[in-house]
């Protein structure tokens, strides 16, 4: 086996075991779930132990390099109208090739799949380009972040009250496996010309702008759009009555998620050929192991999407609705916590932004403190959407406030901080969101009547929320630090870095 593809496998393995065995204690405990679901959940870990390995592999090796290749070249094309019809089309191709935005999609009654998912990509094609204007011009993120906040919120006084939760949610699971690696890679390839100080600073901040297009094209979708029977069905769940059955269950899904995840990936190959042929020009060996990554992530996507699709998704179904019909029902909350502080580790693209973020500030954030604050970020939105299943109250309660809060935050704290906060919130709410905890948080919702769309959408929307103040509390500690060595705190990365990981090993050793 590839030494490379082996230590992506193990890093898989040791993210993924945390989250399997509290899963194993529960239905072993005071959640049981029938023998059959569990095995579902069981062979469906250890494909999303491999699947992560050959994803995270291959997106280092294909995605990233395609887009850093096409930034720096759109960059030097020095032609603004080519540049933005091509960031456009490409906000357009990754989207629609995002399994998370599939999940959700087929997860959302009363709106057909095509509609919801060609809305959200045109969202995201706009945002794309208007993530680009700003490293061009060189525009503050918080401002931009205050104006765009502030028409989503205008829009969601606005649109039906079923629109609301799916609006927030699209905007955290559109930043997913596919787009995530491909995005960053392509802020890094725009901003590389530049050479300044704040360049690499800029080239954050394209995941949390892409995050707000399909905020915003869902609202305006709710406004036009007048669905009919909007009722939700409850989740369909796989019976095994033999072995044979459980790899029948996995041998049909297996194939359908390989030709989903080949009709996702195909359109950015025949993007990458086709620059390739008449712009990028790499010599042979790049574009070979280009498509070679390109292969790995078609594998592990394919494998990840049904381990997670077949596997999860039923589990998460079932506990949720056990753990409500407890006497002591209120311990979904702390269960929830425990679930998503660790569920998040298992977020493929979260590697890929960790290792990102630790690269490009030189360590200054390095990937175990990334870690620590999503992981925090999530137990308390979990925590939070579990409370607001128990009492009935509304998404927009958590959301304003605490929108408000980051965006406050975001004058307070330096600005690499911020932009790396406002990616996180997209990334943090990938496929085990839309596969796990949704579901639990659906199956809780049913067992304690309460209304599905309204009441247990919207646990995207509070993941994708919390890491904003988790990373930006990062960035304020950081802050203070400095103020107390009398010293202004430096924007630069540099002088980030130097004194950044100073703090950490005096930390360390008490």
């Amino acid at each position: 086996m590839n030494k490379q593809l082996k230590a992506k496998i193990y890093e898989s393995l040791s993210s993924v075991l945390p989250v399997s065995f509290i899963v194993l204690a529960l239905c072993l405990s005071i959640a049981p779930i029938p023998l059959d679901t569990l095995m579902l959940f069981l062979a469906g870990a250890a494909l999303l132990v491999i699947g992560m390995g050959f994803f995270t592999l291959g997106a280092d090796m294909s995605m990233m390099e395609i887009g850093q290749q096409l930034g720096r070249n759109m960059v030097k094309s020095k032609k603004l109208p080519v540049i933005v019809f091509f960031c456009f089309l490409i906000g357009i191709i990754i989207t629609i090739a995002e399994p998370d935005l599939q999940v959700l999609a087929a997860q959302t009654p009363a709106v057909p799949n095509l509609t919801l998912i060609i809305t959200v990509a045109i969202g995201v094609g706009i945002f794309l380009v208007l993530a680009f204007l700003r490293i061009l011009f060189r525009l503050h993120l918080s401002w931009l972040l205050i104006g765009f906040y502030a028409l989503v919120f205008l829009l969601a006084a606005m649109a039906p009250k079923e629109f609301l939760a799916v609006a927030f949610d699209s905007g955290g699971v559109t930043t997913g496996p596919i787009t995530v690696p491909f995005i960053m890679a392509l802020g890094l390839g725009l901003t590389s010309i530049r050479g300044d100080k704040g360049a690499e600073d800029d080239s954050f901040g394209l995941i949390s702008l892409c995050s707000i297009g399909p905020i915003l094209s869902v609202f305006i979708l709710g406004m036009i759009y007048h669905p009919s029977g909007g009722t939700y069905s409850s989740l369909e769940i796989t019976r095994l009555s033999s072995s044979h059955d459980l790899w029948v269950a996995f041998g049909h899904a297996l194939p359908e998620y390989a030709k989903e995840m080949l009709l996702a990936l195909l359109p950015i190959l025949l993007f990458f050929l086709f620059f390739q042929v008449f712009f990028l020009k790499l010599n042979r060996r790049s574009v070979i192991k280009i498509i070679v990554g390109i292969g790995y992530t078609f594998v592990g996507l394919t494998l990840f999407m049904t381990g997670v699709n077949v596997g999860f998704m039923p589990a998460g179904y079932y506990i949720g609705t056990q753990l409500m019909n407890l006497d002591y029902y209120w311990i979904i909350v702390p269960v929830g916590m425990l679930i998503g502080y660790y569920i998040v580790k298992a977020e493929p693209a979260v590697a890929v932004l960790n290792k990102q973020v630790a690269d490009i500030t030189k360590g200054a954030v390095s990937q175990k403190m990334m870690m620590t604050c999503l992981s925090v970020g999530m137990a308390i939105s979990v925590g939070l959407s579990m409370m607001r299943i128990l009492t009935g109250a509304t998404l927009m309660w958590f959301i304003i406030p605490g929108y408000a809060i980051a965006l406050g935050l975001s004058f307070v704290v330096p600005h690499i901080f911020t932009a790396i906060a406002f990616d996180s919130g997209g990334v943090a709410s990938g496929p085990m969101t839309a596969t796990f905890l949704l579901p639990l948080a659906m199956g809780a919702c049913e067992a304690a009547g309460g209304n599905i769309l309204t009441d247990a959408f919207g646990i995207v929307a509070m993941v994708a929320m919390t890491p904003l103040f988790t990373i930006q509390g990062l960035g304020l500690i950081y802050k203070l630090k400095m103020h107390r060595k009398g010293a202004a705190a430096p924007v630069a990365l540099p002088e980030i870095t130097e004194e950044f990981v100073d703090y950490e090993e005096v930390e360390q050793n008490g």
